[in-house]
């Protein structure tokens, strides 16, 4: 592991490399600040560059652009309610209250520091337990993945204080609009109305961007004055307090071996992990009754999930050759194109490209941190800017990078129907976070079921034979009686307050 390692830190030491690993995080940090525009439109339009270049300069480069989005995504989110990453849309709820406390500089510091913990835990895991976490991954099959998703669309429902009732139907509507599109079994489309833009189901991306950043956009028309602290941000005026730190580091932990989980498991992503780690803080956070309300909890676990999916991502990739995710498969296609076959033979076979990549990571996150904390007085600037002008730079950049995943103009009317709806939502105090996982994990609960049951010929039992899967189904009862008992209580004791 030694040799490996030292062999690791020379190739990705060396002048060339150090240079497209600098420049690969920092497009990837610069376009995760862009919201919408996310890692994989930058990594389409710089693999040709690639082809000039050696194969493990290419890949450091790309992988950079990938990890380094999740470092920026977070930004938007935080300071104007815009997801720049799928990934960070989740961040918005406390991190953009922390901003209308005032607490702008520590939202993202924590985001920062949240983000490099994170990742240097996936980084660690890949180091170590690539091979060994490769295996168990494999033993997931269909079953194991629609119980995985389904107790992940049972959790949603703690992801917003108020009614779980409300929570879970907005669940059941995104999973409504996720079913939309081709029909993977028979190859039907379903719910288009005949919009051909449709066959590929409603864009994440444009649904995100309506409900957080156009909606909010929406809500605040007439404001004549920034309702955000605009003081000068210094680096003192950063730093968390101690209660805060001390809120801070368990969620970090936390969110990353939830992160580290779901990055190795092929077809899930940092997505998931991030949702599922506010979840999981909504429950198990210390200061968790201020949730949605500018809880730091709430920005320091889904940013370290987040981080550390997006390092574990690599360990399916590389050791199987099995993508994880759309960015994963872009990679894959560029090893390819340069030659390297991906798989349980890579370790051995090319060493200087694999522990060179793992090194890389570890540099890159120092780069990302370096670069991202001095930063922070730069993006809190921001919310100086008077409404009048910043809104209309927000909508150009949400309609460009809407427009620009696709190039599709049909996605600029999904995105305004989405910021209608949002706004409306927000009216009616529906949250909007379960509809956008039911949105996500939607099309990943029905293809899994439907292949489960093709599987076992039309029988139930495949999902409480196998022991993962029973073990899953047995965490999601757990969680139903779990929150029923919680509701239950609260209920009496409402009555009782009521009473007297």
């Amino acid at each position: 592991m030694i040799d490996n390692l030292i062999l690791g830190a020379q190739v990705a030491l060396s002048t060339q490399t150090f240079l497209f690993c600098l420049l690969g995080v920092s497009v990837g940090m610069f376009i995760g600040v862009l919201p919408g525009i996310g890692p994989m439109a930058a990594i389409s339009m710089l693999l040709p560059l690639t082809y000039y270049v050696s194969p493990t300069d290419a890949i450091v480069m790309l992988a950079g652009i990938y990890y380094g989005a999740q470092y920026g995504g977070s930004v938007a989110s935080i300071l104007l309610r815009m997801p720049g990453t799928a990934s960070s849309a989740v961040v918005c709820l406390d991190g953009y209250e922390m901003t209308r406390n005032g607490r702008a500089g520590v939202a993202l510091f924590i985001s920062a520091v949240a983000s490099f913990i994170g990742g240097s835990i996936g980084i660690l895991i890949m180091t170590g337990f690539a091979p060994q976490i490769s295996q168990i991954a494999l033993r997931f099959g269909s079953p194991e993945f629609f119980m995985l998703m389904a107790l992940g669309l049972i959790a949603a429902a703690t992801l917003s204080e108020g009614s779980a009732i409300r929570s879970l139907a907005m669940v059941v509507v995104g999973i409504v609009i996720g079913i939309v599109g081709l029909d993977l079994t028979s190859g039907t489309m379903r719910f288009t109305y005949g919009q051909m833009e449709l066959m590929d189901g409603v864009s994440l991306v444009a649904s995100a961007m309506g409900l957080f950043g156009l909606s909010e956009v929406l809500s605040n028309i007439g404001r004549k004055e920034n309702r955000i602290a605009t003081a000068k941000v210094s680096f003192r005026s950063m730093i968390p307090t101690r209660t805060e730190f001390r809120d801070a580091f368990p969620a970090i932990l936390r969110g990353s071996a939830i992160g580290s989980f779901f990055g190795a498991l092929p077809g899930t992503g940092s997505t998931i992990a991030s949702f599922f780690s506010y979840a999981v803080e909504n429950k198990s956070a210390r200061n968790r009754k201020n949730m949605g309300k500018g809880a730091v909890e709430g920005v320091a676990g889904p940013e370290a999930a987040n981080n550390s999916a997006a390092q574990t991502a690599f360990i399916p990739t590389l050791t199987l050759g099995v993508p994880g995710d759309a960015v994963m498969a872009l990679l894959l296609g560029a090893m390819i194109v340069h030659g390297v076959a991906p798989g349980p033979r890579m370790i051995t076979t090319e060493p200087e490209m694999f522990w060179g990549l793992v090194m890389s990571f570890w540099l890159g996150n120092f780069i990302l941190l370096i670069f991202n904390i001095p930063l922070i007085g730069l993006w809190v600037s921001m919310l100086r800017i008077p409404y009048r002008l910043l809104y209309p730079m927000i909508i150009v950049l949400i309609l460009i990078g809407t427009y620009s995943i696709r190039n599709s103009v049909f996605d600029v009317y999904q995105l305004l129907a989405f910021g209608v709806v949002g706004w409306v939502m927000r009216l009616l105090a529906l949250p909007a976070p379960p509809l956008v996982l039911g949105l996500v994990l939607g099309p990943m609960v029905e293809e899994n079921f439907r292949r489960s049951l093709s599987l076992s010929d039309g029988s139930f039992a495949i999902f409480v034979e196998r022991p993962i899967s029973l073990t899953l189904l047995l965490l999601i009862i757990g969680v139903v009686l779990l929150q029923s008992g919680m509701a239950l209580i609260q209920a009496r004791q409402a009555l009782k307050r009521d009473r007297s």
